[in-house]
């Protein structure tokens, strides 16, 4: 019993010590309830001047739309910027500076009267 717990206690602290190493944990769900399909996604680290590539794809996110995006393991900053662009007209909106670390859900809405796309952070 004794080395059955000394094994447990030992898996346990790797495991632990194993996540640590990897760098924080980025991934998050975006979701999609402005009413229009968005053509394009950009994440890239706050820090920045380039906003990388489209995280979806070839593929666009229609209204309702719900898309997890990960991560990899490399990644440390906890900062990061995010920019849509709706597939009809391709506006866009931005928003800087969020920490992806304590943020799991980012949820986008449009806003008709005043014509402002948000975000909601869970």
């Amino acid at each position: 019993m004794k080395r059955l717990l000394v094994t447990g206690v030992m898996l346990f602290s790797q495991l632990l010590v194993g996540d640590l190493l990897a760098g924080p944990n980025q991934d998050f769900t975006l979701v999609n309830k402005t009413g229009y399909v968005l053509d394009q996604v950009y994440v890239s680290p706050a820090n920045s001047d380039d906003w990388e590539e489209d995280v979806l794809g070839q593929d666009t996110m229609g209204d309702g739309d719900v898309v997890p995006i990960h991560f990899s393991r490399n990644a440390t900053a906890c900062e990061w910027d995010l920019k849509v662009v709706y597939y009809d007209d391709q506006s866009s909106a931005v928003w800087s500076n969020i920490d992806l670390c304590s943020v799991s859900k980012i949820t986008i809405r449009w806003n008709k009267s005043s014509g402002e796309t948000t975000a909601q952070y869970d």
